[in-house]
């Protein structure tokens, strides 16, 4: 039973190397091809997040610098470079929120949002097809289940450690 035991371990740490290697890859892969999909638009998958993030209806109006940080899974530092070169670029703007004056709400330009839906929305729906290439949609509602039960096992893991994005 004990030798049972070890080898199902074994095999169990075996599989997770070999997922979590994987997902590094196509971490990377995403950066690298994604960003090659909408240079043209002068745009990075970084960027590519950031006005996904900030096209939702439901935060139409902007959203806080933490709060679009916690969304995306990064830390404020890092945002804030890249928030500065896009604000730069005229993607976005930000301006002090009416209900707290120490916070600044990011919101997507008139010109940020053209880039978006008309230049940039067309190649990444192109994007998505080549990388799903194969994929039913009963695949790709089975990934995105897996991932977001990943995600939220590593956000408990980012909690316990005192994570903060």
């Amino acid at each position: 039973m004990v030798n049972a035991n070890k080898r199902k371990e074994t095999t169990r740490m075996e599989l997770a190397n070999r997922v979590f290697f994987r997902l590094y890859q196509c971490a990377n892969m995403l950066h690298k091809t994604g960003t090659r999909a909408v240079e043209a638009e002068g745009l990075t998958t970084q960027q590519w997040a950031v006005l996904g993030a900030l096209s939702r209806p439901v935060v139409a109006g902007g959203m806080s610098v933490g709060d679009l940080a916690r969304y995306l899974k990064v830390s404020r530092q890092n945002l804030s470079g890249l928030l500065g070169r896009m604000e730069r670029d005229g993607h976005i703007g930000t301006a002090p929120d009416g209900r707290d004056r120490r916070s600044r709400l990011v919101s997507m330009t008139d010109s940020g949002r053209r880039v978006w839906l008309v230049e940039a929305q067309p190649k990444i729906h192109d994007y998505y097809e080549q990388a799903l290439a194969g994929f039913s949609v009963n695949d790709i509602t089975h990934t995105l289940h897996y991932l977001l039960k990943l995600l939220e096992n590593m956000q408990g893991v980012d909690d316990a450690q005192g994570g903060v994005a």
